[in-house]
């Protein structure tokens, strides 16, 4: 397989800690141009790659097959339109775009110019997330009526980027909430109905900093939230059945062992600590489950094989939509005071 000619957009927090590890060697991708005003940063760190002071001028000057978008949120929407338009492939950082419309108008293009469009919900590859699934399917829990999912942090004081600022796709809803979302959908597809509390609780906060919001099923009730106030530990899930259930405290390891530097060159290298397992709580007594082993360089096996092999899109622009449905939707309700039924397709 020739490499796969790679531009990144951007070379903040996400690019370095999320999307550059995969694609420095052993890998099918060749990084070849980068967009980012840190000049003497990408000189020193990536001297072989091309910098662009501009993504607007990286998108239409490089010959790179691959754009990988880690812009703000809402440059999302015209830098994937104007890559598209140049005839390149491309990966959007979560979340997809900040409208459903935006993301409706990238699908079209991405069709009619016959180029992948994949959205990078890397959380698909968490290991607790992977063996929450396999134990939903498996039958264990029997019927499933009651799942949470959060995402607390302790960060009382609000911080001076872009996440916080007011704006479109700002805020812990649309930081946070697309992994959530995007699992819940995951697991049990589109709602019923919405009910959202999505607020600003520290002092000077003009964005959400904390979200409750609620998915409604027929027989089944799903809680996805985050607040800035969590200093406790993280109960990361909790899934409820017939027959029992499940619970795990922590965040997969991943993110952590990436930003300390951890090379994601072997198979195990995103296995969790069995100190952190989850327990399985059934009527005759409980049991430790063994965390399987995650691993966000599938993401990237998986877009290459679809690029070289004819293979699947690991995270298709269609489905990343729905969570921005969802997104918009809890929004909606929060801001009405009341429960609002999916709007369907």
């Amino acid at each position: 397989m020739h490499p796969i000619t790679t531009a990144l957009v951007g070379y903040g927090f996400s690019a370095r800690t999320f999307h550059l590890p995969f694609l420095h060697a052993p890998s099918p991708f060749r990084l070849t141009d980068i967009s980012s005003g840190q000049a003497a940063r990408v000189r020193q760190e990536l001297p072989e790659v091309r910098r662009h002071a501009c993504a607007a001028t990286l998108i239409q000057q490089c010959a790179a097959e691959l754009v990988i978008i880690t812009a703000p949120n809402a440059a999302h929407f015209p830098l994937a339109k104007l890559a598209l338009e140049a005839g390149k492939h491309v990966i959007l950082e979560k979340p997809f775009v900040c409208t459903t419309a935006q993301g409706q108008q990238l699908i079209a293009l991405a069709a009619h110019q016959q180029r992948l469009l994949s959205v990078y919900h890397n959380r698909r590859w968490d290991g607790d997330f992977l063996t929450l699934r396999q134990l939903q399917r498996s039958g264990r829990l029997g019927e499933i009526h009651r799942f949470e999912s959060r995402f607390d942090r302790f960060r009382p004081q609000v911080r001076d980027r872009w996440r916080e600022q007011p704006g479109q796709g700002s805020g812990t809803w649309f930081d946070l909430g697309p992994h959530l979302v995007d699992q819940a959908l995951q697991l049990f597809g589109p709602p019923l109905a919405v009910s959202g509390q999505c607020r600003a609780l520290r002092e000077g906060s003009g964005v959400t900093d904390y979200f409750a919001v609620q998915l409604h099923y027929p027989t089944l009730e799903v809680v996805l939230a985050s607040s800035p106030y969590g200093a406790a530990p993280n109960l990361r899930f909790q899934l409820d059945g017939s027959r029992g259930s499940y619970r795990k405290f922590g965040l997969d390891p991943q993110e952590a062992r990436l930003i300390a530097g951890t090379i994601p060159d072997h198979e195990h290298w995103a296995q969790e600590d069995p100190a952190d397992a989850g327990t399985l709580y059934l009527a005759e007594g409980s049991e430790t489950l063994v965390t399987q082993c995650g691993g966000y360089q599938h993401y990237f096996q998986a877009v290459a094989a679809a690029l070289r092999d004819g293979g699947a899109n690991p995270v298709p622009a269609m489905e990343a939509l729905q969570g921005i449905r969802l997104l918009e939707l809890a929004e909606a309700s929060s801001r009405a005071g009341q429960t609002l039924p999916w709007p369907g397709e």
